[in-house]
């Protein structure tokens, strides 16, 4: 039975089923246009079968009148609920609307859905998409905990008196777009909090809900990355040091081994000997790039020319991969007190309660075991996003 939620917070469970309006979810749900938590488990995603698309990007041509009509009206709703200072996150969006409103915007809808389930192919990440958007539904929900006043020692920047007129414009969460670029890493919406682009000096005006942040990235994991696909065992230590000793022997210091290492990874056109020996960067390039498209470790598939083919190469099997870890510490963090903050990149920030610090070894062997091989992770804690003191792992 196709379906819509009313609302996509937990505790708003209305649910829109056969032009009836049920105050909690009934048996039989089986297929609904995007995900809402709490939902059973067996519901399809008809969004995770168009990829990104919008509703209205795929909306049949008999339905589009409909639909246009339909959303028009919950543009008003909506707008009026703004300028009436309405905060939608206090309310269930369908007790502030018309009954006749919401039988019509949601008959439509599941006509929508209804035809693109019977249109489009399951992709074969369909499960990873699920999981992902589970991961991502989350952290929306969670609150930052943040605080202006940390800000005011660089209130004389103009930088920082421009970041803080931002946030007070946009709530505080976390969202993010799985399907905001082409290799997959993520990006945030526009009302979300600007995790992804936060500076270091105005990381200060976060901190956790719980005790502490607690940080684990990959060292240098696009290089790790491109030496597994190149076949190569991962070192057990610093990336940078061992290429130091061991790529560009005679390099004196960590600085300039990472500083060349780089330089050469992100430029095709770079002819460097010793790089290319150790990481066959041309091995790789052959064996995911037909010469039109990227295909990655992950089957992702990427319109690529030679001069951008290598990096989407690497940055699109990193963002899958370290999303995918995310999924694996999600996971293990159900039912407790701890939970994921948000991510940068290939970063994941927890949210920490002090009487679960027993999970941390767990929580980084997880993280460093993936798919390509054990990969060495970094751990930061901190009680403020901006002074995180990172320790051995």
């Amino acid at each position: 039975m196709i379906f819509q939620t009313l609302d996509n917070k937990r505790e708003c469970r209305g649910i829109f089923l056969n032009n009836k309006i049920y105050d909690d979810p009934p048996e039989g749900l089986t297929a609904t246009w995007s995900y809402t938590a709490n939902l059973p488990l067996s519901v399809e995603y008809a969004n995770l079968y168009c990829q990104g698309k919008t509703i209205s990007e795929v909306c049949p041509e008999t339905l589009s009148g409909q639909w246009e009509v339909a959303s028009s009206r919950l543009k008003a709703y909506l707008n009026s609920f703004i300028h009436a200072k309405i905060n939608l996150n206090e309310h269930c969006f369908y007790d502030l609307v018309p009954q006749n409103f919401l039988h019509e915007y949601y008959s439509v809808k599941n006509a929508i859905t209804e035809h693109v389930l019977k249109t489009y192919k399951k992709p074969d990440n369909y499960d990873f998409l699920l999981d992902l958007t589970r991961v991502t539904k989350e952290i929306a929900q969670q609150k930052l905990n943040i605080k202006r006043e940390n800000l005011k020692r660089h209130m004389g920047e103009s930088k920082t008196r421009n970041f803080l007129k931002k946030i007070n414009t946009i709530e505080p969460f976390v969202k993010y777009n799985v399907y905001g670029t082409k290799t997959g890493r993520l990006t945030t919406m526009k009302n979300s909090f600007p995790v992804l682009t936060l500076s270091k000096e105005h990381r200060v005006c976060l901190e956790p809900k719980n005790d502490l942040f607690v940080e684990f990235d990959f060292n240098a994991a696009e290089l790790r990355v491109l030496l597994a696909l190149s076949g190569i065992e991962q070192p057990d230590g610093d990336i940078h040091e061992w290429n130091a000793k061991n790529v560009f022997k005679g390099i004196p210091t960590r600085k300039e081994a990472k500083e060349r290492i780089f330089a050469w990874l992100y430029n095709p056109e770079s002819r460097d000997y010793l790089a290319n020996q150790s990481y066959e960067r041309d091995k790789v390039l052959q064996k995911y790039w037909d010469g039109r498209n990227v295909c990655t470790f992950y089957n992702r598939k990427i319109e690529a020319d030679k001069h951008h083919a290598l990096n989407y190469v690497i940055q699109s099997t990193t963002a899958d991969l370290f999303l995918r870890q995310m999924i694996k510490v999600h996971k293990l963090l159900k039912g407790k007190r701890s939970h994921i903050a948000f991510s940068i990149h290939d970063s994941l920030v927890l949210d920490f309660d002090k009487d679960e610090r027993h999970l941390i070894g767990d929580i980084a062997g997880i993280f460093a075991d993936t798919d390509l091989g054990k990969f060495k992770v970094n751990l930061s804690l901190g009680k403020n996003f901006g002074r995180m003191k990172q320790i051995c792992t």
